[in-house]
Formats: C-alpha cells, sequence, structure tokens
C-alpha cells in the first residue's frame, strides 16, 4: 500500500462529523456477514454519535484530506453511560467501526490501541469490550492484539444477540 493509504490522524471528533460518522458506523455493522436481530433498532443507537460524544469521549480516524476513515467510543469506566457493567479500574470500547471500503488497512488496531492508550494514561486496570461470534474479523483483531476472552462477562443485550467479552491487562494502576 502506498503511504497516502496507510497514514490517518486519530483525535477527538468534531460535531461537523456526527452524521457522517453514525453513517458510516452503520455501514460498517450491516458489513457484518451474519443477520443481526433488532438491526434496525440498534441502528438509532450506531448513529446517535451526538449522543455519545455528549457523554463519553468519541474519537475518529481521518486520512490526509481529512476524510472520515472510522471512530470508536471510549467508555472511561463504570460511571460512564455507556458502560456495559464494568468494574472499578476498568475502561471500554463501544462501536468500534471502520468504513467497509477501508477495512484491514490497520485503522481498527489503531482506534484500539488508542483506547489502551488512554486507559493506561487514566490509571485503569484493564480495558474491557464486548463483540460477537458473529464479527468474526473484530475478533481476529482483538485476539491478535493479545485481548484474552472473559466467557464470564459474556451477556445477551437482547434475545438473538449474544457478545462476548474480552478483555485487555493493563498492568496495573501505572500501566507497566
Amino acid at each position: 500500500m502506498a503511504a497516502s493509504e496507510t497514514s490517518f490522524l486519530i483525535r477527538p471528533i468534531r460535531p461537523d462529523e456526527y452524521e457522517a460518522l453514525g453513517e458510516l458506523t452503520v455501514a460498517a455493522y450491516h458489513s457484518i456477514p451474519a443477520e443481526m436481530p433488532h438491526q434496525t433498532i440498534y441502528d438509532l443507537q450506531l448513529r446517535d454519535v451526538a449522543g455519545r460524544a455528549r457523554k463519553s469521549c468519541v474519537v475518529v480516524a481521518v486520512g490526509p484530506a481529512g476524510e472520515l476513515l472510522g471512530g470508536v467510543t471510549y467508555v472511561s469506566g463504570p460511571d460512564d453511560p455507556y458502560s456495559e457493567e464494568l468494574r472499578e479500574g476498568e475502561a471500554g470500547v463501544r462501536m468500534l467501526a471502520v468504513d467497509p471500503a477501508r477495512q484491514g488497512r490497520g485503522i481498527g488496531h489503531a482506534l484500539t490501541e488508542w483506547c489502551l492508550e488512554r486507559a493506561r494514561a487514566a490509571g485503569r486496570l484493564r480495558l474491557v469490550l464486548h463483540t460477537g461470534a458473529f464479527m468474526p474479523a473484530a475478533v481476529h483483531l482483538y485476539e491478535r492484539m493479545g485481548f484474552e476472552r472473559l466467557p464470564d462477562l459474556d451477556f445477551s443485550p437482547a434475545p438473538g444477540i449474544d457478545l462476548i467479552a474480552y478483555a485487555f491487562d493493563l498492568g496495573g494502576p501505572s500501566g507497566s
């Protein structure tokens, strides 16, 4: 790949990007090779980037010309409204999405690394996330990055949607 295809910047989202990230996130979730129950309802949540940005930390990956490549919601801890049962000392990841036309270029990896670094800087003990077996690319990414399965944290937010938990141990409050 040419450098222009692999270079991007991760930064906080701007309000003028909320709608575009919402549509990109919906497109990414619709590219999953499985039919998801309750997708229409979940699409409303995926599109509500403005709501997430008001309550949590949303960052985007942008290309050299400012094009939106992907985004993620970083969940700072158990008091964050987007926490999925996080415990004290944990941070989380929600709604990570990469433009389907740009997947496989390291954008999801970089967004996840950004979340890991943010959690380390905040003194978190581990970063926890949920995905599904129906998201094989995500499962592969997290396992390749060193996340470990935590079956005791698996849950089903709605009938037919079984989420599996992964965590990355950050090595203690100092991140060492």
